[in-house]
């Protein structure tokens, strides 16, 4: 379970844990005493060679190891099978101490800046070529003082939601004081480099010939022994309904596909394959790449214009009642957009506004409160989809309960960028238990959903998981 406490705030979770209770398990067949000519119960998604998958250095495989297939009686019946066991990297989840302390906050503030938001100016200390401190006053633009204003509504519910919910999560051993030996006992994390470029991977599969006008089925990794090409995966849907965990090598680099799982790798101009599924669904999480002046200097990723997200096919995806959530960073201008022009775009009525307020493992918040800057919060909107008339739910035995405005989900967030937390335990009580999940412009993939994305296998690349091998 992700949820560790549920209070009348909202909910503090456990990403980690909600990860590393997904069956991450690869049944693999040890044959020592089979010929070594004989067919072993992978399954290979042989590639074809272009030239612009040479320009990246190899051709791409898909490896798919079949977790389902029991030894022949005859051919293996003294043959072992090795249940190899992956958890996710703990460490990428040791967040001991706030990115900006407060006293660091409080220091620069001091010292380097005044400000009134009421008059809208803000004084700022210079020191002059002579050495002597000058102020000059610099007038906040409108967008900062939105924020301003944003902030001081929230900031009450924040403030007083997150400390009952830390507070229960101290007494309950969940979350530690920071100790001296903890804090220096704390190392930079080493990230996999040598990962597959998931994104180019999709820029140059919209080149492949008549790969926009294809209709094909979903693509399930079985156990028998197949053979497609790079349209196969660019074009299809992969689905992985085993009970098992499948591994996936593209491009030399491997993945881990969780069971009862499905994904779609693409860019937004090759949504099609969802579409041709012909499946609707009754929960749609998305976390668009919004574009911004710090993605725009780093180049980390590619945005979207607001016009390329409201092209988004939702109306087609979404079933009778869909509920909608979108998360938003915290500029004003993206959840205007969201509310004022997006959901309406898509019939989609607003419920509620939730926060995701970022923690350390000591209870800290990431970011002061009140930093000018950066917040230890980002916003998550949820709306349903408007009907005409009544629609009688596909179970009409099941009661889904209101959603509440204004909760906090508090958690310890991962140290790789945009690695969201887990919405499925706190939204049971708020959608069917039967209900189609689907989340775009993901970057992992869960149990019982569909996730699509340029970059959807991002965080399932093994070097972001630990093996555990036991024998069976």
């Amino acid at each position: 379970m992700s949820v560790v406490h549920q209070l009348s705030p909202g909910w503090l979770l456990d990403h980690l844990s909600f990860i590393n209770n997904i069956n991450y398990q690869l049944h693999q067949h040890h044959e020592p005493c089979c010929s070594k000519n004989e067919p072993t119960s992978s399954v290979h998604f042989d590639f074809l060679q272009m030239d612009s998958l040479i320009s990246l250095g190899t051709s791409a495989t898909v490896i798919a190891f079949d977790s389902t297939t029991k030894p022949d009686n005859d051919a293996r019946g003294n043959c072992e099978i090795f249940i190899q066991r992956y958890v996710f990297r703990s460490e990428l989840f040791n967040v001991t101490k706030p990115y900006i302390t407060p006293v660091f906050h409080k220091e620069c503030q001091q010292r380097n800046e005044k400000e009134d938001p009421m008059d809208g100016i803000k004084e700022e200390n210079r020191i002059s070529i002579i050495g002597k401190k000058r102020k000059r006053c610099v007038v906040f633009n409108q967008g900062e003082l939105d924020a301003m204003e944003y902030h001081t509504k929230i900031r009450g519910l924040i403030l007083d939601g997150s400390s009952e919910l830390i507070q229960e999560g101290l007494k309950s051993g969940f979350l530690h004081p920071l100790s001296e030996k903890w804090d220096k006992c704390s190392e930079p994390i080493t990230l996999p480099l040598d990962t597959c470029n998931l994104s180019e991977l999709c820029t140059m599969a919209k080149h492949l010939p008549s790969l926009n006008e294809m209709d094909l089925q979903a693509l399930q990794l079985m156990e028998e022994d197949m053979s497609v090409t790079e349209q196969d995966l660019f074009s299809r849907v992969v689905e992985n309904n085993s009970s098992f965990t499948k591994m996936i090598t593209l491009m030399g680099q491997k993945y881990l596909v969780p069971p009862k799982s499905s994904f779609l790798l693409s860019d937004i101009s090759c949504m099609h394959p969802l579409l041709n599924c012909r499946k609707t669904y009754d929960v749609i999480v998305m976390d668009p790449p919004w574009q911004n002046k710090s993605v725009k200097r780093s180049n980390r990723y590619s945005y979207l214009s607001p016009l390329q997200i409201k092209q988004i096919p939702i109306p087609k995806l979404a079933a009778p009642n869909c509920l909608i959530i979108t998360w938003v960073t915290n500029r004003q201008k993206h959840l205007r957009f969201v509310k004022e022009e997006l959901y309406p775009s898509w019939s989609v009525e607003i419920v509620a506004e939730w926060h995701w307020v970022k923690i350390t493992n000591s209870g800290e918040f990431v970011f002061p409160l009140d930093s000018p800057h950066k917040k230890p919060y980002e916003g998550l909107i949820l709306g349903r989809v408007r009907e005409k008339t009544a629609v009688t739910l596909r179970n009409e035995d099941v009661k889904v309960l209101p959603i509440p405005d204004h909760k906090l989900i508090v958690s310890v967030p991962c140290t790789l960028h945009s690695h969201k937390p887990p919405l499925a335990e706190v939204l049971k009580d708020y959608i069917k238990p039967d209900g189609e999940c689907l989340e775009l412009f993901a970057r992992n993939l869960q149990p019982g959903w569909t996730s699509w994305g340029n970059e959807v296998l991002k965080f399932q690349h093994m070097d972001y998981f630990v093996a555990l091998q036991s024998r069976s």
